[in-house]
């Protein structure tokens, strides 16, 4: 008999865990949520152009610990597609009134590259809602004019033609071993991109790769060093977006963070390396310990 692989599909990795998937309207944008477990809340932010399913590997193991909501930024996904740039500001909020929506008052926020820029910018403008922090792979710290041209071209061509190449490329762009991207996951975000208004979606959220637009929000002292969250930077070393050296700017500009670099992984440990993903987020956000 073959042995099963160790991922069969996106929902099957929820079969045995209790969950509900619904919309809710946070100030007037219809927002996809996804909810499961117990425990401290911990609310997982994807990155740009995604959605929840980012995180399809790491909710069942993240829900015996904690009460775990992933959801659609605006935007992004499943959620509505309001006409206007969403710029950090404008993500931050809409978190903030999820978590109104949701009862939520103060949580543990884990965000992956622009998840994770929304994720700071909260904690650092609105301590009193945020307990902890993870920034997996956030990207871009140090604000490169090639990584940005990259973001953009190559997204901006998967949306504009949401082919199986397209698409593809995209997403494999976020993966140190480019095998493990399943078609599932593939048709998955092609089915997002050619929702109707999309195009026009994509563009307001690749304002925050203009240059003159990112600057109210870039990576930043000022702004940075507000955050009193205890804070785990969470690294790989083949990260398309950011090297070791940006994490070392975040640590020295952090008043209260430790780095973890996750190996053989790219843009998404948490789909390539989902165990280790899960135990360091155990191991900071509820035993507050240093993995070896």
């Amino acid at each position: 008999m073959t042995q099963l692989p160790e991922h069969i599909s996106i929902w099957a990795e929820l079969s045995d865990v209790d969950h509900e998937l619904r919309h809710v309207d946070v100030d007037g944008v219809r927002t996809r949520v996804l909810r499961a477990g117990g425990g401290p809340d911990l609310i997982l932010l994807h990155g740009t152009g995604g959605h929840l399913e980012a995180y399809a590997r790491d909710i069942a193991g993240l829900a015996a610990d904690f009460r775990v909501t992933a959801y659609d930024m605006v935007g992004h996904g499943w959620s509505d597609l309001p006409d206007r740039p969403y710029t950090i500001d404008v993500l931050s909020d809409h978190l903030i009134g999820l978590m109104d929506v949701l009862g939520i008052e103060t949580a543990h926020l884990s965000g992956e590259s622009l998840g994770g820029w929304v994720a700071a910018w909260t904690a650092a403008h609105q301590p009193g809602r945020v307990a902890r922090l993870v920034l997996n792979t956030p990207g871009n710290i140090a604000n490169k004019p090639d990584v940005m041209r990259r973001l953009k071209a190559s997204t901006r061509a998967a949306v504009q033609d949401p082919s199986d190449e397209t698409v593809r490329q995209r997403v494999e762009f976020l993966f140190h071993h480019k095998e493990m991207v399943t078609d599932e996951l593939v048709n998955l975000r092609r089915a997002v991109y050619s929702r109707p208004g999309f195009v026009q979606a994509i563009e307001n959220t690749l304002v925050l790769q203009d240059p003159e637009v990112r600057k109210a929000f870039a990576w930043d002292p000022p702004w940075v060093g507000l955050i009193t969250a205890p804070t785990l930077l969470l690294w790989t070393d083949n990260d398309p977006t950011g090297g070791l050296d940006e994490a070392a700017l975040l640590l020295d500009w952090l008043p209260n963070a430790r780095l973890h670099v996750i190996k053989d992984a790219g843009h998404w440990p948490q789909w390539e390396k989902p165990a280790e993903y899960l135990s360091t987020h155990r191991d900071f956000l509820l035993l507050d310990k240093e993995q070896a």
